[in-house]
């Protein structure tokens, strides 16, 4: 019985292989072609456009050295672009490049446009604008980050007392909250990542989260902070003041919200007087207008 069920297996066996053989031949070969001569992948869309990005980053970095910069000035633009998340070597570099050429290219636009002939000061116009151009562009980024972290912070939070209340250490619920909340908020779990590494490094935690709290620039992590160290000076419950804390950043959070929904009607006057009440008024007005013109006319003649 042994016997047969073995033959039975090698019979079945060769049959599929065969059926593979045959059915699957084509393609087979074109595998083993590509095994033995691989062709050069073609460029996908997304790649041809980071090669150009890379690329148009290479020109600008040339333009660096140019604009006379002291050691203060370099040391608060890296302190902007960190808070911003631009973190490379070559940050630095591109932003006082585009510094340079971005009043060359307004200037070129107005003496394309020929809009330099009428007004002579159309040219201090664009250099200047071209040259505030990048901080106002940088300012943006830097207020966009850190409204996308101060807006995870509660969250974040609420998963960092689970894993504490658990029996994990600080340390060890920071790394696991990376873990889980990296595409929920990834510019929040971005810094917690430096913060997992400094302290991986060797570095003190107080001085790691207060790392953290720089690089950000936010008050509430600050004020999470200075909890924080007094919580492992006085030896209290991390667990407690980090709930405290999320507590506290959601009742700001409603604060907030209320504060805008009350200034909502002080910002509405404006648009009612200049846009509004004189479309009304020209509805409501404008035929009895037009009637008393006629009736004048009327009068005179």
């Amino acid at each position: 019985m042994g016997i047969a069920l073995v033959i039975f297996a090698a019979v079945f066996l060769l049959i599929v292989s065969g059926g593979l053989l045959v059915f699957y031949r084509q393609t087979m070969m074109q595998r083993i072609q590509e095994a033995i001569n691989p062709r050069p992948k073609q460029k996908t869309l997304r790649s041809a456009i980071q090669e150009t990005g890379l690329s148009i980053g290479g020109v600008v970095e040339r333009f660096e050295n140019v604009l006379p910069k002291s050691q203060a000035e370099v040391s608060v633009t890296v302190q902007r672009l960190t808070r911003a998340g631009f973190r490379g070597d070559s940050a630095m570099k591109i932003f006082y490049g585009s510094k340079v050429l971005t009043p060359i290219l307004l200037c070129v636009v107005v003496l394309v446009t020929g809009l330099g002939n009428s007004n002579p000061m159309l040219w201090l116009v664009g250099a200047g604008l071209g040259f505030l151009i990048p901080d106002f562009w940088l300012g943006r980024k830097i207020a966009a980050r850190q409204k996308k972290v101060e807006r995870g912070l509660p969250d974040v939070l609420d998963i960092l007392v689970i894993c504490v209340e658990a029996g994990l250490g600080l340390d060890q619920a920071t790394a696991r909250t990376v873990a889980e909340m990296d595409k929920g908020y990834p510019e929040l779990c971005d810094e917690l990542k430096i913060v997992v590494l400094e302290q991986r490094a060797g570095r003190a935690r107080s001085e790691a989260w207060k790392h953290l709290a720089d690089r950000t620039g936010l008050d509430a992590l600050r004020n999470l902070v200075s909890m924080m160290v007094q919580s492992d000076q006085f030896g209290t419950s991390i667990a407690k003041t980090l709930r405290i804390q999320a507590d506290t950043l959601r009742s700001q959070r409603v604060q907030a919200v209320e504060e805008k929904a009350a200034k909502t009607s002080v910002k509405l006057v404006f648009p009612l007087v200049l846009l509004i009440f004189p479309a009304l008024f020209l509805v409501i007005l404008g035929p009895a207008v037009i009637l008393m013109m006629e009736s004048f006319a009327t009068l005179q003649h």
